[in-house]
């Protein structure tokens, strides 16, 4: 069986030294915090989260990956992750010409009950599975249907413009304040109009988008925790629950009860996409 132990997760940078195209490992903490250290390795990867909440992080990003959802890292891309409560997660480490039409960037993958049952079956086979048997079957199925998978993008994109830059470490640092768009650019040097003007043109979103996005990230975090939504949405500076699920309901499509209830129902559902906070250390 190839199960580890998040805390001995690094040993992981080893399957590069398995002459297999594809290796699966299963992996659980019941410790508060964990964390795994930058490294990198050939083969890619895809972090399937089935309980808890994991942040990995790349050179211009940190996705928050919440149960029952999956990133995708490309091969030689440096990256480091962590939890934080009692996790489990599989790993698959695929090489980059296993199979064609992989993802060639990061991205967040939306596995469906089939996906996630060959993941399941997959990370119980030896490392040296047979070639040419009923393993390597079901690992070629299972690259099939990674290749099919939906590719999402719901993310908070952080500009590079130091100012915006230094406008997304105030918004993360105090997401409950309530402060107009006109003061907030006033706070960092700008006008409205320049300020709107360089969000658009970095980012693609207005400052009110921009912001309702972070606060669904901020609210995956403390839900997937198990926080009411009554707490979460005061703690975000909403005044009452129903103007927090409205907006949440806008940005991802569906309340966030029924949100959270089926990341938590084992994959019955397919998972929807996991968030990217852009640029390495907003977390």
């Amino acid at each position: 069986m190839s199960n580890i132990t998040i805390t001995d997760l690094s040993t992981a940078r080893d399957v590069d030294n398995v002459p297999r195209p594809v290796v699966a490992l299963s992996a659980t903490s019941v410790t508060k915090d964990w964390e795994q250290a930058r490294h990198q390795h050939h083969k890619a990867q895809l972090i399937y989260s089935v309980r808890g909440i994991l942040n990995c992080e790349v050179e211009d990003g940190v996705w928050i990956v919440p149960p029952q959802c999956a990133v995708w890292i490309p091969g030689n891309l440096p990256h480091s992750s962590r939890g934080a409560g009692e996790t489990e997660c599989y790993c698959l480490f695929v090489e980059p010409d296993a199979a064609p039409d992989l993802p060639k960037t990061c991205c967040t993958i939306s596995v469906s009950p089939l996906l996630r049952e060959l993941l399941l079956k997959v990370a119980g086979f030896p490392k040296l599975y047979e070639l040419g048997s009923r393993e390597d079957r079901l690992i070629a199925t299972l690259l099939d249907e990674l290749a099919a998978a939906p590719v999402e993008n719901l993310h908070l994109p952080v500009p590079h413009d130091p100012r915006l830059r230094q406008l997304a470490e105030m918004l993360l640092a105090d997401p409950t304040d309530k402060t107009l768009k006109g003061e907030w650019a006033t706070r960092i040097g700008m006008s409205e109009r320049n300020m709107s003007r360089l969000l658009l043109n970095e980012i693609g979103m207005s400052f009110g988008r921009w912001r309702r996005q972070l606060h669904v990230i901020l609210a995956l975090q403390r839900l997937t925790k198990g926080e009411s939504v009554q707490t979460v949405a005061l703690e975000l500076g909403y005044e009452n629950a129903s103007g927090f699920v409205t907006m949440f309901r806008k940005a991802v499509g569906k309340p966030p009860a029924r949100y959270i209830s089926e990341r938590m129902t084992n994959g019955e559902t397919t998972a929807v996409p996991a968030i990217i906070l852009s640029e390495q250390g907003l977390t």
